[in-house]
């Protein structure tokens, strides 16, 4: 007796043709357009994107939705013609996958796109990074040692480059500070420590990597700053010795929690 053997690809057959249609390849392009200018509406490409590439990924959204349009408007002028006529008049390309696949993986991510909501890099990626004190040799540019005239207006960046340049912890003994950043619980550190954190982002979400400063807190209970939660830290510079490392370290003074911002990254 003869079996009906399953596709080659692994697609069941209604599946497969569906999928080579040409009307899916327009559809996924055209949500990949939609997707793309949601984000940019919605203020999230910020937390996935360097807003120097905020032009490229706003044009490519306006373009991907005018060749979808565009193709759609085709190929509803070709209703009458069968499927194999209009994929005559398509472009040919090579593909890497079999045939239905590549349309299946678009509509697959642009589909989680649209459900799944970007969230923030938060403590726990931070940690599996690790935090730095100290920015990476390639991240060091003559212009970024300017910093704030005083010390209370420099951001967490500008202290971190400050360290790039002088790593002596008590050179800035006494001197004021006022940073924002999330917070992170420190491994192997006192419960009247935590660290204030930002992510820094040179190109996007993939490539961020978390900077930190420890912070000693008034008293010992951490537990009343959650992590991931954002705080306003003013205080003053120090110098404390953790894990035998001396270590320019936040006395705080003042710790006022305050909402997650739009735009969590350093540059």
């Amino acid at each position: 007796m003869n079996r009906v053997r399953p596709p080659l690809n692994g697609l069941p057959s209604r599946l497969q043709l569906w999928l080579q249609s040409p009307w899916v390849d327009a559809i996924a392009i055209l949500a990949w357009g939609f997707l793309l200018l949601r984000y940019w509406l919605a203020g999230r490409l910020y937390i996935l994107i360097h807003p120097n590439y905020f032009p490229l990924a706003i044009g490519g959204g306006f373009l991907l939705l005018i060749f979808g349009g565009f193709r759609i408007w085709e190929l509803s002028h070709n209703y009458q013609k069968t499927e194999a006529q209009i994929d005559q008049q398509s472009l040919q390309h090579i593909s890497l996958f079999p045939k239905g696949w590549s349309t299946a993986l678009l509509l697959i991510s642009v589909l989680l796109g649209l459900f799944i909501t970007p969230r923030n890099l938060g403590s726990y990626v931070a940690l599996q990074r690790g935090i730095m004190e100290s920015l990476p040799a390639t991240q060091i540019q003559p212009q970024e040692f300017r910093t704030a005239s005083r010390p209370e207006e420099r951001s967490l960046i500008e202290w971190i480059r400050l360290l790039n340049v002088n790593p002596e912890p008590e050179t800035y003994r006494g001197q004021r500070v006022n940073v924002t950043g999330f917070v992170v619980y420190p491994p192997n550190l006192p419960q009247n420590f935590i660290f204030i954190t930002r992510f820094v982002i040179t190109c996007c979400a993939a490539d961020a990597y978390p900077i930190a400063l420890p912070v000693m807190l008034p008293d010992t209970n951490r537990g009343a700053y959650p992590q991931d939660s954002w705080l306003q830290v003013e205080g003053e510079m120090t110098t404390e010795v953790l894990n035998n490392q001396r270590r320019l370290t936040i006395k705080a003074d003042r710790l006022t929690p305050i909402p997650e911002p739009r735009n969590p990254y350093e540059y």
